[in-house]
């Protein structure tokens, strides 16, 4: 999978939020914000094809966390990653 091409991550006032360029049916009544880990993830994947454990070999290689831990919570962010419309 692949993050959508018009969809960036900003640092914003020590917030890290999505920001969409001329994408249409996006959804801006609520902020989408990513926490530092998540923020770390997408840095890592972004512009590159990438599989749930090439998401959880960058918390393994950032964070104190074990595999299994590593592998839910990158199943739990492409997770809600698919469900905000991020990924193609």
């Amino acid at each position: 999978m692949r993050i959508k091409s018009g969809f960036e991550l900003r640092s914003i006032c020590g917030e890290h939020i999505i920001i969409a360029h001329g994408l249409d049916n996006i959804d801006f009544t609520k902020v989408i914000s990513l926490n530092e880990s998540a923020a770390d993830v997408w840095y890592a994947v972004v512009d590159k094809d990438f599989s749930v454990r090439d998401m959880a070999d960058v918390l393994l290689n950032l964070y104190e966390v074990d595999e299994k831990q590593a592998l839910n919570d990158a199943a739990e962010l492409l997770k809600q990653w698919e469900e905000a419309g991020f990924l193609q």
